[in-house]
């Protein structure tokens, strides 16, 4: 393997001005419910409809979604930082400190997400110290009109709106 020249703190400094939505990313497990924080998670295709989230080797969570074969993607409000960082650290039951219920599936949507996706895993790709995990979308939640949590710089941050036609320039193929 050839060892790579670029240092993964000036790695991480630089993709750090790229702001990322914050998501948990949940599933049921043996009758138990698990989840994790990940900012890693994008649309794929809309035809099929596919996701896809991006877990560390050494999650502790991964397993169990990939042993359930299903999760829900939450997408978080704006408010909702205290709840990413209880599902962004290692904890004993991170379950306690929300409310939820649950989607088709049976993975936890979280109360008051913006939104949610309910998914089956489709494909699992193996990518340096994480694997890609590709989701086949089952069901949607409701969207909502608030704002997302976002992550930029290494801290929470939210969206102001701007007022631009900012789809002038793009095509049909060039957005999701």
């Amino acid at each position: 393997m050839i060892s790579s020249a670029i240092e993964p703190a000036r790695f991480r400094q630089v993709l750090g001005h790229f702001a990322t939505g914050v998501t948990v990313v949940t599933t049921m497990d043996d009758g138990e419910p698990a989840g994790f924080a990940c900012q890693s998670f994008a649309a794929l295709s809309l035809d099929p409809p596919l996701v896809l989230f991006c877990p560390a080797r050494k999650s502790r969570t991964w397993p169990a979604i990939e042993r359930s074969g299903r999760f829900a993607v939450n997408v978080l409000a704006e408010g909702q930082h205290r709840i990413s960082a209880v599902f962004g650290a290692r904890g004993a039951d991170k379950f306690a400190a929300v409310e939820w219920e649950p989607a088709p599936s049976g993975s936890p949507v979280l109360e008051d997400a913006l939104t949610w996706v309910d998914c089956a895993v489709e494909t699992v790709f193996e990518a340096g110290d994480h694997f890609v995990v590709v989701g086949r979308v089952t069901a949607l939640g409701e969207a909502s009109n608030g704002r997302p949590l976002l992550y930029y710089r290494g801290q929470y941050t939210g969206a102001a709106p701007v007022k631009a036609d900012v789809l002038s320039w793009a095509g049909p193929d060039d957005w999701l």
